[in-house]
Parts: structure tokens; C-alpha cells; sequence
């Protein structure tokens, strides 16, 4: 995601005095409204029929809108006290993302420090998320860094996102991390979601990131320990990306066992790559393929494949395997630093025993569209 552009609401300019040190304190306000607009989509009911509307589902193609505040106060030392608060609605419709969650993107407060990194508190992007972001899709940071990242929006191949989630989401809940970007360009991070019961494994997870970022490439990998629903996750990735001249190629691969019960254990092999052209002028172009394999995964209740780490098994009705495939590609045109106009498709495709409640039995689907994103 780019580096968004917000409002100094009460920054440099509020000097609070303790003693004879000053604290610089500043919050900004920021937000990014994605519109896609019109969208076509095919199997879009159990009939077979395609529908022509904004979004999926209201949902924008590329990025969740939001609205948020950051700020920072400086305690003295190269210590800053650091908060961010950010919510999602959607644009086609005004309606929150998650009705009854305000902040359902981040709500944290933590300390930033030369020495020890970034710490932070409350709930946040998983670290394992970050981590992976810099090569599961072309449309994030090609650099770690302490800033939260975002993995595309599109339905179709957002899923591998849940491979780094924790157990509620990709975002933890009652979570601590902690973030340290080395000045040799080598990253380390680390996640620990609390479960708030007094059964200390249910709900729980922990993560552990590294990487290295190089002049011309940067790679990263994480492993995840989830504890949901009454079993018990893993995942270790590893990928990373490379630039040269106006290219920039990103390739990476996921490992994934999931407990089941009574029932074998889950295990999925995913992978992805993807490109992005970006000469001078106002265009640039991405193309990407992913594939996610399953074997041994028992349905959720509505007989699909259910997403790793945060789906349900349903234990009655035995073990599948089969594995999806998207290709997926984009234009954009920037008319500003702000503000870009945007064509996009991709093409899923569904073999074996891999099912998705998006197709209504299907086994293939398109979605084209054209929008708008613009950010303040």
C-alpha cells in the first residue's frame, strides 16, 4: 500500500512542557476510499446467472476504505508513544464493514524506540500478515518495514491471506507485537495473541517474522501456531521479491497443517507469483497466479473448503483434496500522488474437491471491473 497523506491535526506546532524537556506531540487524521465500479461478475447464484453492480458485494476490488487517526508523542530519548485507530466502511452503501466493530482494522498504542523497535498493543495486523505481504501480491510495500501492510481485496485470491491469520483473523485481537528493522536492512518481529479465557490455548496464537531487506530484493518468512476452535494450526512461509529496472517480480510459497480432530490432519501446499511493470508515465501493470492444493480437508458446515486458521471443520463428512487457481491482472492510471483510476479481472478455477461458497457449486468464475481509489 502507499504511504498515505493525512491532516497535522494537533501536531508540531502543540509543545507540552514537563520540567525543562519538551514532548512533541502530533495526531493525523487519514483515510483512502476505494469505488469499483461496475463490476461483473459470472456464477453469482445457484442458477448460474452473472450480475453487473458495484463491488462484490459492495466490496471494493483492490483495498478496504477507511478512515483513521495516528499520532505520536515524544517522551524523551528517541522514545516515542505511538496509537493508531482506523475503521472500514464501504462506499457503496455507507455501511460499516463489520457493524457493531468501530475500529475493526486497528486499535493499538505502543512505544517506538531506536533501541528496541516498535511494541505495540490492542489489535493489529498479524506480524506473519507484514511479513508475507512483501511478495503475496504486487500491490504492497517491496520493503519490511514497521508500517501495517495490505494484501489486495479481490475475493478470489485474498484467501492465501488466512495462512498468516491468527485465530479470529488476520488481525489479532488482545495482542502484543513487536517489530525491530535492523540499520544492516535485517527485520525481526514477533506476535502473541492472548486467548482472555481461563483455558490458556483456545483462541490463542503466536508468530515469529524475519527478512532482510537488500538493495535490489528483499525476503521474509514467517512461522504461525494457531490454537482455534479446539485445534491446533501451522504454517511456515518463505518468498520475497526482486527489482530491476522498471520490473518488479514477487514469488512465494506456503506450508499449511491443520488439526481436524478425529479426522487426518489437514495439510495445504500454496503458492503464488506475480509481476508488476512500472515505466515513467502515469501507468503501471501487474499480473499474478497463485494456486492453493488441500489434502485431507474436511468441509466446513456449508460444504466448502474452510479458510485456514479461522475455518470451522465439519467432522461428519470425511477428507477431500483438490486445489484452486486464479490468474488475476490489472491497469492503472495515476492521475495524482492521491489519486488513480484502475481495470481488473481475474479468472478462479476450482478442481477436485476444492469448493467455494462465492461460485454456488460452480467450479470456475470471472470478475472484471473498473474503479477508482483516492486517499486524503
Amino acid at each position: 500500500m502507499k504511504k498515505r497523506i493525512g491532516w497535522t491535526l494537533a501536531a508540531t506546532a502543540g509543545v507540552l512542557m514537563a520540567g525543562n524537556a519538551q514532548a512533541q506531540s502530533s495526531v493525523q487524521l487519514y483515510g483512502l476510499l476505494d469505488m469499483s465500479v461496475p463490476t461483473y461478475i459470472t456464477h453469482a447464484d445457484a442458477d448460474g446467472n452473472h450480475v453487473i453492480g458495484m463491488g462484490n458485494g459492495g466490496e471494493p476490488w483492490f483495498s478496504g476504505s477507511r478512515f483513521g487517526m495516528r499520532g505520536a508523542e515524544d517522551i524523551g530519548g528517541g522514545s516515542k508513544i505511538i496509537f493508531a485507530l482506523e475503521a472500514e466502511y464501504r462506499v457503496a452503501d455507507g455501511q460499516m464493514e463489520d457493524p457493531g466493530q468501530l475500529f475493526d482494522r486497528d486499535a493499538w498504542v505502543g512505544l517506538d524506540n531506536p533501541m528496541v523497535g516498535e511494541l505495540t498493543a490492542g489489535f493489529q495486523n498479524t506480524i506473519a500478515r507484514d511479513a508475507a505481504a512483501i511478495y503475496g501480491d504486487p500491490y504492497g510495500s517491496a520493503k519490511l518495514r514497521y508500517e501495517e501492510g495490505g494484501w489486495t481485496n479481490s475475493n478470489n485470491f485474498k484467501q492465501m491471506i488466512f495462512y498468516a491469520a491468527s485465530a479470529t483473523s488476520t488481525r489479532s485481537t488482545n495482542s502484543v507485537a513487536w517489530k525491530k528493522l535492523f540499520s544492516n536492512g535485517l527485520f525481526a518481529s514477533a506476535n502473541y495473541a492472548f486467548s482472555n479465557s481461563t483455558s490458556f490455548a483456545p483462541g490463542s496464537s503466536y508468530q515469529f517474522a524475519g527478512g532482510y531487506n537488500g538493495g535490489l530484493f528483499a525476503l521474509s518468512g514467517f512461522y504461525n501456531h494457531v490454537n482455534h476452535g479446539g485445534f491446533t494450526n501451522q504454517t511456515w512461509s518463505v518468498g520475497g521479491n526482486y527489482i530491476f529496472d522498471i520490473f518488479r517480480v514477487n514469488a512465494g510459497y506456503f506450508h499449511y497443517l491443520g488439526g481436524q480432530g478425529a479426522l487426518a490432519q489437514r495439510h495445504d501446499d500454496a503458492w503464488t507469483v506475480s509481476f508488476k511493470i512500472a515505466p515513467k508515465g502515469a501507468f503501471d501493470y501487474e499480473l499474478g497466479y497463485q494456486q492453493m492444493r488441500v489434502h485431507n480437508a474436511a468441509y466446513n458446515a456449508d460444504g466448502n473448503i474452510p479458510n485456514a486458521n479461522i475455518g470451522t471443520p465439519d467432522l461428519t463428512n470425511g477428507v477431500h483434496n483438490g486445489f484452486k487457481e486464479t490468474l488475476y491482472g490489472s491497469i492503472f492510471y495515476h492521475l495524482s500522488k492521491r489519486t488513480e483510476l484502475y481495470l481488473a479481472g481475474d479468472y478462479m478455477k476450482l478442481h477436485g474437491g476444492y469448493t467455494v461458497g462465492s461460485t454456488f457449486g460452480a467450479t470456475n468464475q470471472l470478475e472484471l471491473t473498473t474503479g477508482v481509489r483516492t486517499r486524503f
